[in-house]
């Protein structure tokens, strides 16, 4: 337990602990602020497992899955039942593919690109509901999901690295 006397909320080992300490250099949000940033971000984002999960289901999944990427990369790879929709085509065809009562949940490559944002971003100023697939087609791949190429169908075994080899990760 940290303990010491008290100077704007922290006590004085904590400020001395928190400048030394780059992961407390800025110490963290207050806890209201921390829940109100963490629901706005789930509001924001959709996980690739709980996608995969709810197109695998039966049933109408609530939601269009959009792929934003270019025609090469979506022969590439794409997820099954996905909208081809590239980014720069969005303001002129958006309104005639897509129905603004029904979530769009948009993706691109994966962490390293914006494009999934930029689509998003698109398609929320155009009065569209959208969320943005976290990690991207990379991780949908990687995650072990199946995939749609130019050729057909295929799947590549889960990395380790992000999902369990067997089961759900439980998070």
């Amino acid at each position: 337990m940290i303990t010491g006397r008290r100077f704007m909320g922290m006590t004085t080992t904590q400020t001395a602990l928190t400048s030394d300490n780059p992961v407390l250099r800025v110490p963290p949000a207050a806890p209201a602020a921390a829940a109100a940033y963490f629901a706005a971000s789930l509001a924001f984002h959709a996980d690739v497992s709980d996608v995969a999960a709810t197109l695998a289901a039966d049933g109408d999944p609530g939601f269009v899955v959009i792929d934003t990427r270019s025609t090469a990369s979506w022969d590439q790879g794409h997820v099954p039942g996905a909208i081809h929709l590239p980014t720069a085509q969005i303001p002129e065809q958006a309104e005639q593919l897509l129905d603004k009562s029904v979530p769009v949940i948009t993706y691109c490559w994966g962490p390293g690109c914006n494009g999934a944002t930029r689509a998003a971003l698109a398609l929320a100023q155009l009065g569209f509901q959208v969320k943005e697939m976290l990690g991207g087609f990379e991780y949908w791949a990687r995650e072990g999901f199946a995939y749609e190429t130019w050729e057909g169908a295929a799947q590549r075994d889960a990395d380790p690295l992000t999902a369990p080899i067997e089961g759900d990760c439980g998070c």
